[in-house]
């Protein structure tokens, strides 16, 4: 017996149709879950009226942005994850934090089950599903989406309109976004075929590029410990920081993404992102990282980061390897203080300058004028040193006549060719 069910909702087409359905299916109490990640537009006394009036019993909104911020963005800020070596995975961070606080709801409430509203091909469900596992294996959990038989969004709007259900969408709706403060994708529509440019429309904060300044913007970024702190010397709180960078990056162009991208459940997808607060603060964290990390630690925290990135696209952010690459990542985030200047211009994000108390940067080693320190006797020793294995390697295929074998191979190839 399924009597409270605990929803994700955000007020859209599917999760509306969603209270309905599982009311009718399971004849349960619907509580709805909202999580407040920054995204633009967030109507909450709206939205609660919606699920009221859509037949929830209770409505359960939370403001999450600076835990989001904090224990999520900048975790992965440390790292610079990015899936694939583009997405900067606003939606893939968001996930494990509206999971983990609709269990602590679920639990609070006498809830038997949780139910989200992602589709069937689909990364999110996969994340849901996975952070419920993870925190609450107990918990029955629903995936409309997935059940209700409904194929297209044409059935789903001639629900609402069967059941009253007040809904925005119409058929001619051609994206599906997902938004918060670190990011927004859009999918679906012409984005589907991979060979059209993403049109105008479909971008929701980045001006295109005709339409940005033309005249360059400095800023300069200051870190403590890895975390972003003061822009232009003013100390900001994480939100603000944030909220401020996506505005001004957003105003050049900065942080578009189009990828296509490999899902976890097997499909290729093309999506669009913009990012721009990320863009910047990621290209400031590597700059500064480099500056100040030694290098094997700087080549090592690279190999992992893909790693890294992997298991969070992956929906694995409560398992066991993310908390020990992380608590890598966090050995020598404290070495990460300093400044970063960036230009940003006609849709770039540019480092131009950087500083730090804590550089390795060494200007008596580094420079070519006559202040230069370096000791240039030690390299002719070091270099021998250095290839002396391969030196060992090319005496044995003298010793086997392997070389000779090369070289008149190299001969009736050359006579070929005339």
């Amino acid at each position: 017996m399924i009597n409270k069910i605990v929803l994700a909702y955000s007020g859209g087409l599917d999760t509306s149709v969603a209270i309905k359905w599982l009311q009718e299916k399971y004849d349960a109490e619907i509580i709805t879950y909202t999580a407040d990640l920054g995204q633009q537009g967030l109507n909450k006394k709206e939205l609660k009226e919606k699920a009221l009036a859509t037949g929830a019993s209770q409505v359960i909104i939370e403001d999450l942005k600076s835990e989001f911020i904090n224990e999520y963005v900048f975790p992965a800020l440390q790292v610079g994850a990015v899936y694939e070596g583009k997405y900067p995975m606003a939606t893939a961070l968001a996930r494990p934090l509206i999971a983990k606080k609709m269990v602590a709801a679920a639990e609070a409430v006498g809830a038997d089950a949780v139910a989200h509203g992602c589709t069937g091909k689909g990364n999110d469900q996969v994340r849901f599903e996975t952070a419920f596992a993870a925190l609450n294996p107990e918990l029955e959990v629903i995936a409309p989406l997935r059940d209700w038989g409904f194929t297209t969004r044409d059935t789903e709007i001639e629900y609402a309109k069967k059941h009253d259900i007040p809904v925005k969408a119409t058929s001619s709706s051609p994206y599906s976004i997902d938004e918060n403060i670190w990011g927004i994708s859009v999918e679906c529509g012409q984005l589907e075929d991979p060979w059209l440019e993403p049109p105008s429309d479909a971008y929701q904060w980045t001006n295109d590029i005709e339409n940005t300044p033309d005249k360059a913007i400095y800023l300069t970024l200051g870190f403590k410990s890895g975390v972003p702190v003061t822009l232009n010397g003013q100390t900001l709180k994480p939100i603000e920081l944030v909220e401020k960078l996506n505005k001004i990056g957003a105003n050049y162009g900065v942080g578009r993404i189009d990828m296509v991208e490999n899902r976890l459940v097997g499909i290729k997808s093309r999506e669009i992102y913009e990012a721009p607060a990320a863009s910047i603060l990621m290209q400031a964290h590597q700059d500064l990282s480099a500056l100040v990390l030694q290098r094997e630690t700087m080549h090592f925290k690279e190999t992992l980061m893909p790693k890294y990135s992997e298991t969070v696209y992956y929906g694995l952010w409560f398992s066991e390897l993310r908390q020990a690459m992380q608590s890598f990542f966090n050995s020598f985030k404290d070495k990460i203080n300093g400044e970063v200047k960036i230009k940003l211009y006609k849709g770039q994000a540019k480092v131009v300058g950087r500083k730090s108390n804590n550089s390795l940067y060494d200007n008596g080693l580094a420079t070519y004028d006559k202040s230069d320190s370096f000791d240039h006797d030690a390299a002719a020793g070091f270099i021998k040193l250095w290839s002396l294995p391969l030196k060992t390697a090319g005496k044995a295929k003298n010793s086997t006549g392997e070389d000779n074998n090369i070289e008149d191979e190299n001969k009736i190839n050359k006579r070929q060719i005339i």
